[in-house]
């Protein structure tokens, strides 16, 4: 993929309406360009399609602030081959939420969200009846709670049973101020994070690079592993769900990151 920077316009054949991707699409439409690249120019970076402007399903100019961004988006339309495999570009999809907001929310709807994950963490609610997987959660869990405690400087305890576990408002607001701290599109990619692991202490934990990707799904699908062992397991489709989630996370803590670096803009380059 070739990555180049302009501030000129692309050719005058362009359609007026640009390259529209449509993500509802009933069946996976055909590659329908040869060459991705991008333009970049005091607005951002667009992404380009052979001589077309990529839009958003609304119809919205894909347009990013980070070039590193913009290049990831393009090389994912550059790796789909006959066929545009929707399903697995997640930083494409990632991108088309946040630039078209189609739920219209503001960052307080996102903040409230991702808070109110905090009395339903996964990695909160453990059991004691069968000892082999109360160790199991205490060795592996535990850790990350204590992290994210003294990280947040929270206070959220772990319940044994199926009542929610007490989170202060203190604890609230130290979580909401980091969350307030980011941008109103960054948000989305941890809203993705929290919405895949079911966790907002395991994402902040790997986005914030105190777990790697595979050892936070790993944690989030601790009891179900555990069950596996006495129920057994379909590999096929068991490895094929693990597969999915760490794509969704791995593209979740990219979003995240590339959103938040500060070069923005970089010398021409090839892919």
């Amino acid at each position: 993929m070739a990555v180049v920077h302009t501030k000129c316009q692309v050719e005058a054949r362009e359609p007026a309406f640009g390259v529209l991707f449509f993500p509802s699409a009933a069946s996976p439409p055909k590659r329908f360009y040869k060459k991705t690249s991008l333009l970049s120019g005091g607005g951002g970076c667009e992404v380009v399609l052979d001589h077309r402007k990529l839009k958003t399903p609304k119809g919205t100019s894909f347009v990013v602030r980070s070039e590193p961004l913009a290049i990831a988006v393009a090389t994912e339309f550059d790796a789909q081959k006959e066929h545009i495999e929707r399903s697995r570009m997640h930083l494409s999809a990632l991108c088309f939420t946040a630039i078209d907001n189609p739920n219209h929310l503001s960052k307080l709807d996102m903040v409230n969200y991702l808070l109110n994950f905090m009395a339903t963490d996964t990695v909160l609610f453990q059991y004691d009846d069968e000892t082999d997987l109360q160790d199991l959660q205490v060795n592996e869990w535990d850790p990350v709670i204590a992290w994210f405690n003294q990280r947040f400087q929270t206070n959220l305890q772990k319940t044994m049973n199926i009542t929610p576990p007490q989170v202060s408002e203190e604890d609230k607001m130290r979580v909401a101020k980091h969350f307030q701290s980011y941008s109103l599109e960054t948000l989305h990619g941890f809203i993705f994070a929290v919405d895949t692991l079911k966790s907002i202490i395991l994402a902040c934990a790997v986005i914030e690079q105190m777990l790697t990707v595979e050892k936070a799904v790993t944690l989030a699908r601790l009891e179900e592993e555990y069950q596996l062992k006495f129920w057994g397991r379909v590999e096929w489709a068991h490895d094929l769900s693990q597969q999915e989630l760490q794509s969704r996370l791995a593209a979740a803590v990219l979003f995240v990151h590339l959103n938040c670096s500060e070069n923005f803009v970089k010398q021409k380059s090839i892919l």
